[in-house]
C-alpha cells in the first residue's frame, strides 16, 4: 500500500498491486484495475518511486542479480 495525496490535500492509501497505469495529463491520474481513477498531487515519477520503496520494504524489490563470477561457473 502506498500513500498519495488527492488534489484537495486529503490523504489516499492505494493498493499498488491494483494500479493498471498512471497518466500524466496536467494532473497525475492513477487508473486502477477495478476501473476507479484517482487524481493525485504526486508526479508519475514520485508514484513509481513510492511503489518501488513499498516493494523493497516487503522483500519484492525486483529480480535478484547474481555476482558475475557465479554466473560464469555455470
Amino acid at each position: 500500500m502506498i500513500q498519495l495525496t488527492r488534489l484537495n490535500r486529503a490523504p489516499l492509501v492505494v493498493n499498488s498491486d491494483l494500479i493498471e497505469h498512471v497518466e500524466n495529463t496536467p494532473d497525475t491520474v492513477i487508473c486502477m484495475t477495478t476501473g476507479q481513477k484517482f487524481v493525485v498531487l504526486e508526479t508519475p515519477d514520485t508514484v513509481m518511486e513510492k511503489i518501488r520503496e513499498f516493494r523493497r520494504s516487503i522483500g519484492c524489490g525486483g529480480p535478484q542479480v547474481r555476482p558475475a563470477r557465479l554466473q560464469e561457473s555455470k
